[in-house]
């Protein structure tokens, strides 16, 4: 009952990357500038795409909804962090809030992982089976997909949260992060977390290995028959379409399999804080930057709607 109390009235701090002020102000200035780069370009790419009438194609709305997904997944993160460096580690998170931020993260990452893999099976279809394309991923079928996603992401995140947060939290309440990320948390319980922390891997082994699978075994289908094109400008186009696709999920898939697959032996405080800062603040900007550099209908949209302006 005292745990259960103790628990109760807790509040999480965030261990400060440095304990210069001057250090930390860099810092919130770096991680201000990523954080707005991101909303800027994932924006930009929802928009243009709903605008322009001639990327209302599926690999698009995909696209889109990445977009969207980046924009939400970097804002459950940013604030708080923001906050946090401003404030020289003092800035307090509730349990249930750092709960919410906690289902938020991982709720809307295992949406992304999947969506990165609906987007490689959308990549195969369109260049193995071209002249069925249109009939194979009708409108239904993709929005039933980004559906599916999103569900599956819910579905992965609730149970995690709720394990976790009903561990009794007791004296230590530094969170080692600058976010509620699972590791980090599970360090601060007062209570045997074995079963947590096996739970927590096979949930993050599933959530990475199977749509890193599809994404693989579409992509061998996709080389093959890239292979098999002879004009050199039938192959580099169809390639093109492919590579940043290919770019996003080793940046993504790399990073998170760092953190969560990574033995509990082998975790550190600090190695988790750096590569976390890649797939939170670094990845979401990169992703318009790969997808409109690599895309030439997307660079031609984007010119059209600067010469507006």
């Amino acid at each position: 009952m005292e745990e259960i109390n103790i628990t109760a009235k807790m509040q999480f701090f965030f261990h400060p990357f440095s304990t210069d002020p001057e250090v930390q102000i860099a810092i919130f200035v770096v991680f201000l500038v990523m954080y707005l780069t991101s909303l800027i370009g994932n924006a930009a790419i929802t928009v243009i795409v709903q605008v322009n009438h001639c990327l209302h194609t599926p690999m698009y709305f995909f696209l889109a909804n990445l977009a969207v997904l980046e924009i939400f997944y970097t804002s459950s993160i940013a604030p708080l962090a923001l906050a946090n460096l401003l404030s020289m580690g003092k800035t307090p998170v509730s349990i249930p809030g750092c709960g919410t931020q906690m289902f938020f993260f991982v709720f809307l990452g295992g949406a992304d992982c999947v969506l990165l893999a609906i987007m490689a099976y959308d990549r195969f279809i369109a260049i193995c089976y071209p002249l069925r394309y249109t009939l194979i991923m009708s409108w239904s079928l993709c929005v039933e997909l980004m559906v599916g996603s999103l569900m599956l992401g819910f579905l992965l995140s609730l149970p995690l949260t709720i394990l976790i947060f009903h561990l009794p939290f007791c004296n230590n309440n530094e969170i080692y992060h600058f976010y509620c990320d699972m590791p980090a948390v599970m360090r601060l319980a007062c209570a045997d977390t074995r079963v947590h922390r096996t739970a927590l891997y096979i949930i993050s082994f599933i959530v990475l290995s199977v749509p890193l699978s599809l994404i693989s075994v579409s992509y061998s289908f996709i080389l093959a028959a890239i292979l098999r094109i002879r004009s050199t400008e039938g192959r580099h186009r169809a390639f093109s379409t492919c590579s940043s696709h290919i770019t996003v999920v080793l940046l993504q898939y790399g990073c998170t399999s760092f953190i969560y697959l990574s033995p509990s032996s082998r975790y550190s405080p600090e190695m988790g804080q750096m590569v976390s800062v890649v797939y939170t603040f670094i990845t979401p900007i990169l992703n318009p930057l790969i997808y409109s550099m690599r895309n030439k209908e997307l660079k031609d949209a984007l010119r059209k709607a600067l010469r507006r302006f």
